[in-house]
């Protein structure tokens, strides 16, 4: 039975909760990703309270209610930090046009004579030159959210927006339910979940910004529970669906074979397989793969953000070499990770404890190796980190704020300075974390 408040922490509590919804309204109507020290303090504020709260919360109902709180304060409000919401809506009523939003750039479409739908000009402008001349990289039920949107409200800004903002609070509130139901079966503390949950990374970038990283973890703890169950069609089901809101999942199939087994692993990924063809072929004419594929190759040879180990790996390759490192991304990323889940794979973790683990390790390293990493990215590892005895994520998802500093009003330029802050706090309590594990282990075995 889970306990409320202590009556003298009770006040200290709800006035957390008070103080935290205002800076997250205040932070949503007023702060602009380039205003540095409104953003530093809004955070600082944030996360002290989102510490305070840890500590004294450990009721699933109160957890419930005051992550459901913060973010229906920011119901109304209009991304600050981000542009892609304009290319959501974007893609959504070119959809609802019937027009393959994989096939025709926002530029090319904006270049015809005809106006397709209503404050096309405003998305348009709103989306950046960047995203316009690009084809769509969300996946196939990415896109859904768009179109259900456009459904909705096809002449409203904010009223698309609350729709995009209802559905990421609906998926949030499945990832409490599966999290809960999860660490329930793992025998893990069940307020663990309050870790993402209460998050201040999370409601702001996901809410707030509109960022889907919540679907995709919603699809993927249900995927993971399900196969804690032996339900093996219906994990591969979520686990699909996780894949086709945003890729990343991919990475982590390998490190499910040795739990399923060689029989259910072709059961699995046939699933996988099968639901990944049904949800693709609305859209699949000849140019899609081609058009796609070259997006998303676009990510790891032109575009460069918050990078850590690889913004040391291209100084040193320029240093010695006199060679820019990214042209030899799009070799360099599979084969390393190709290499690390080969590593991973041979640890034979069959339980789902040990699979969770190796979740969080291998999408940490994919991070630490990567070109781009926008701040929504930490959200998973903050989820997957509820299921651990590691708290690192929770340092970074703090820290990460620091790559906002990277915004100018008029460009974007990263500051190596503020990144070194940011990964080398995160390094040195994951080395912390590690080290204590590693003593834990050693004076266990003694």
């Amino acid at each position: 039975m889970m306990s409320r408040p202590h009556t003298k922490n009770a006040r200290l509590f709800f006035l957390s909760c008070i103080l935290s919804a205002l800076v997250y309204f205040y932070f949503l109507q007023s702060v602009q990703r380039y205003e540095h020290l409104k953003l530093s303090l809004c955070a600082a504020l944030l996360f002290a309270a989102y510490y305070y709260i840890l500590k004294t919360l450990n009721n699933n109902t109160l957890i419930l209610g005051a992550g459901l709180f913060f973010r229906l304060v920011l119901l109304l409000s209009i991304p600050n930090l981000s542009q892609d919401f304009y290319r959501f809506l974007w893609d959504g009523r070119m959809v609802l046009n019937g027009l393959n939003p994989y096939l025709f750039t926002p530029k090319s479409v904006i270049n015809s004579s005809e106006a397709l739908f209503p404050q096309i000009q405003l998305l348009y402008e709103g989306m950046g030159p960047l995203s316009a001349r690009h084809f769509s990289n969300y996946p196939p039920i990415h896109q859904l959210p768009f179109v259900i949107t456009a459904l909705i409200s096809s002449t409203s800004i904010l009223g698309s927006v609350v729709g995009l903002r209802m559905i990421i609070i609906l998926a949030d509130i499945g990832v409490f339910i599966f999290g809960v139901k999860l660490l329930k079966t793992l025998k893990l503390p069940t307020k663990n979940i309050a870790y993402y949950f209460l998050n201040p990374l999370v409601i702001i970038e996901l809410t707030g910004n509109l960022h889907f990283e919540g679907l995709m973890l919603f699809f993927l703890v249900a995927a993971v529970y399900f196969l804690q169950q032996n339900k093996i069609l219906r994990s591969g089901i979520f686990m699909s669906f996780s894949i086709l809101t945003k890729l990343i999942p991919v990475l982590f199939l390998p490190l499910l074979i040795q739990r399923l087994g060689r029989k259910n692993s072709l059961r699995y990924f046939g699933v996988i397989l099968l639901c990944s063809l049904l949800f693709t072929l609305p859209f699949f004419e000849v140019e899609f793969l081609k058009n796609y594929s070259n997006t998303i190759g676009l990510w790891f040879t032109n575009f460069e953000f918050n990078s850590s180990i690889f913004a040391l790996s291209k100084k040193l390759m320029l240093q010695i070499f006199n060679q820019n490192l990214m042209k030899y991304m799009p070799f360099i990323a599979p084969l390393l990770m190709s290499i690390v889940l080969l590593c991973f794979v041979r640890l034979k973790k069959t339980t789902t404890a040990g699979i969770l683990h190796l979740f969080l390790w291998v999408l940490t390293i994919y991070y630490l190796c990567s070109t781009t990493i926008h701040p929504w990215y930490i959200c998973a590892l903050v989820l997957l980190c509820c299921f651990t005895k590691y708290r690192f994520a929770l340092v970074w998802s703090g820290t990460i704020f620091l790559s906002y500093f990277a915004y100018q009003q008029d460009l974007v330029s990263d500051n190596s300075l503020w990144e070194a802050v940011e990964y080398f706090s995160v390094g040195a309590y994951m080395l912390y974390e590690l080290s204590n594990a590693k003593g834990l282990r050693a004076s266990s075995s003694s």
